[in-house]
């Protein structure tokens, strides 16, 4: 593992309406970020999943790839009528989509970015996100395929001119999810059909392998599924959606978790220990264990093994999003969208809190990839004010702010977890920054105690509280219970005045009854 002297630094991509540009850190120097590319006009902007290139589609339907060590543009693309692109995850496949009229017009086209060449075509009449990348890679682009009807189709992913090198037959499948690292699996959804139950299978990405699955999972009143491989491709979690709730319990349908392994040791549903939707579900690094937020708010979250035995429970409060540090010793359990805001970071190593905090009207959230920071934002077109950018440390306290008129995208480039140190020496260097930067500080505040002890001395005047009528008193506790935290506003003098007197006679009372002779 690399030592921190060696590690290469963090780089975020904020793009906004006149186009992107590159940040250096954090740490920054002087409390502000570096530049290391300056602005540069575009549409999108999108890093690969190993952050070896950076893909740029500006206005006038060129696409642009960048190698992101230099910030040189490598190769540029014409391509006209373009309504979507994407890289394949090392960077070595550009894969285009336009729209077609006739079946006869190949609309969907494969580029090598290193020669400019295209190497395969095919026609797709629409883009969903379930058809959207047509022709899937696994991380390591050892393995590529494509869903089609009733089949999912294998290619050589190192010659395409090769064309269908085989063909898995699956009758009725309708999404499939290929395992990233390594590519050895992928998992096929078939919906219900006919008094059928819906299913998941596992099938080995070998040709000589594929005659049944290694794993299989049916049920009923199932609308659709989100499917997620862990590292190492051997589990598989399955959350299952139903647009129908039978219990009537909740408007939005029901949705349960199941858990499904390659070797055919696990298949069935995780034990939840609360009633409720499930909001996240986000493996950790090393594969070995994964988080789960679900139930009727207010949430539970809790860590699970690979044996789905539970390891640790987290804090219950208004939450539905999970983010898990890319070293894998830190969590962070956020509650956005219609929440609050709310996020509470945990050490699930040493299984305590580390701090609470808010971001408001975050869009996006993310860890970066040494692990010691975590980055909100909020962008349009979702919300159209009070766009910005928050970082924070792993222990919740806020580093770096900046506001926006208009924010569009806040990335950091991905980058191995293994590529930096022991989150432990990290988060030393990191504290004796701190130090130097609260003494520096420290030692530049000292002409202004003076002034401190004037404002003291005078401290400014209470404003009067706005008035509640009788049906509000108790919705500060009620949002309490919801929302997390306790009722931050104090009780009037008159209520107070009232609960004292009421508390004296009930006191009264309980003595008269106690003092009177028995029977009367």
């Amino acid at each position: 593992m690399a030592v921190v002297d060696s590690a290469p630094s963090l780089e975020i991509l904020v793009r906004g309406p006149e186009g992107f540009t590159i940040w250096t850190g954090p740490p920054f120097s002087h409390g502000q970020p570096g530049v290391k590319l300056e602005r540069v006009p575009c549409t999108n902007a999108k890093f690969t999943e190993d952050g070896s290139r950076l893909m740029v589609m500006k206005s006038d339907s060129v696409i642009s790839i960048y190698d992101t060590n230099t910030l040189k543009e490598i190769r540029s693309f014409e391509i006209s009528s373009i309504a979507a692109a994407t890289l394949s995850p090392c960077g070595t496949y550009l894969q285009t989509f336009q729209k077609s009229t006739t079946p006869q017009e190949k609309n969907v086209i494969l580029w090598r970015t290193d020669t400019g060449d295209a190497v395969h075509h095919l026609f797709q009449k629409n883009m969903t996100k379930t058809t959207w990348p047509t022709i899937r890679f696994s991380g390591d682009e050892a393995v590529a395929c494509r869903l089609a009807t009733n089949e999912i189709q294998f290619f050589d992913s190192s010659d395409f001119s090769k064309g269908i090198v085989y063909r898995l037959r699956i009758a009725g499948v309708a999404a499939l999810e290929l395992s990233k690292a390594p590519g050895s699996h992928v998992a096929a959804f078939v919906p219900e059909s006919k008094g059928i139950p819906a299913s998941v299978q596992i099938f080995a990405c070998e040709k000589v392998l594929q005659s049944q699955p290694v794993a299989r999972r049916s049920f009923f009143r199932c609308s659709t599924v989100q499917l997620s491989w862990n590292c190492g491709s051997t589990s598989l979690l399955v959350v299952v959606q139903s647009d129908v709730d039978k219990t009537n319990q909740s408007y939005y349908g029901e949705s349960k978790l199941n858990y499904l392994t390659t070797d055919g040791t696990h298949e069935g549903l995780v034990p939840l220990r609360k009633e409720g939707p499930i909001h996240d579900v986000q493996w950790s690094y090393s594969g070995s264990e994964f988080a789960v937020v679900y139930g009727f708010m207010p949430a539970k979250a809790t860590v699970f093994d690979r044996k789905c035995n539970p390891l640790l429970e987290l804090a219950t409060g208004p939450y539905n999003t999970i983010r898990w540090n890319p070293k894998g010793r830190f969590l962070c359990l956020a509650g956005f969208g219609n929440l609050p805001g709310n996020m509470a970071f945990w050490d699930t190593k040493e299984k305590k809190q580390l701090g609470t905090t808010k971001a408001e009207c975050s869009v996006t959230s993310e860890w970066s990839p040494d692990g010691c920071y975590f980055m909100t934002a909020t962008t349009a077109p979702r919300l159209q004010v009070d766009n910005g950018i928050k970082i924070f440390h792993y222990n919740g306290s806020l580093y770096f702010k900046k506001m926006f008129d208009k924010l569009y995208q806040a990335d950091w480039k991905p980058q191995s977890p293994d590529l930096f140190g022991e989150i432990s020496e990290l988060i030393k260097s990191i504290e004796s920054l701190k130090v130097d930067a609260t003494r520096v500080h420290g030692q530049s505040s000292k002409p202004s105690n003076a002034a401190t002890k004037i404002m003291s001395a005078n401290p400014p005047a209470q404003k009067p509280a706005a008035y509640r009528p009788p049906h509000a008193k108790n919705v500060a506790a009620v949002q309490a219970e919801l929302f997390g935290g306790s009722p931050t506003e104090e009780m009037s003098k008159t209520a107070l005045r009232n609960k004292k007197r009421r508390d004296k006679q009930r006191e009264k009372k309980a003595a008269d009854a106690a003092s009177s002779p028995s029977g009367t």
